[in-house]
């Protein structure tokens, strides 16, 4: 019996984690996307027919990958966290604070794709740029905390 519930248990946590990271992999792939887009929105001539592809490609990029994505992670995340009683390890607390700050950068540029869609204020193209890293950094950090924060704990 203890075998088979242990199978049972690893084979969860084999699909929690397989299900985890393949949408973090898409939910930063559309964090690198999203700013990119913006700045092709903002070079495109206001009102022009460019300009409202580009708005429609936001959105479908939000709804269809960002939105589903960001949903998901946080669900194969926390059950993960929960299957292998991570929660009082630091590693796992710093990785908690950087993936929602991570979460909140989606939210702005969220915010900030609806106001640029409605002819909001627009940020300079070379500060969308540089934001475009945000992304690269924290998964630098977070991969870090999980694989060598993970091995000390």
């Amino acid at each position: 019996m203890i075998d088979a519930l242990n199978w049972a248990l690893a084979m969860t946590y084999a699909w929690l984690k397989a299900g985890h990271i393949i949408f973090v992999i898409f939910w930063i792939a559309g964090l690198f996307m999203l700013p990119r887009f913006y700045v092709y929105h903002q070079e495109a001539p206001e009102g022009s027919d460019e300009e409202k592809r580009w708005i429609e490609r936001e959105r479908k990029l939000r709804r269809i990958i960002l939105t589903p994505a960001i949903g998901l992670v946080w669900l194969f995340g926390l059950a993960l966290a929960y299957v292998t009683s991570a929660w009082a390890h630091g590693w796992f607390q710093g990785k908690l604070v950087l993936v929602l700050a991570l979460s909140a950068y989606q939210g702005w540029l969220v915010g900030y794709g609806k106001r640029l869609a409605a002819g909001g204020p627009r940020i300079d193209g070379r500060t969308l740029r540089l934001m475009n890293e945000i992304p690269g950094i924290a998964v630098i950090f977070i991969v870090t905390l999980v694989v060598v924060g993970r091995a000390y704990s």
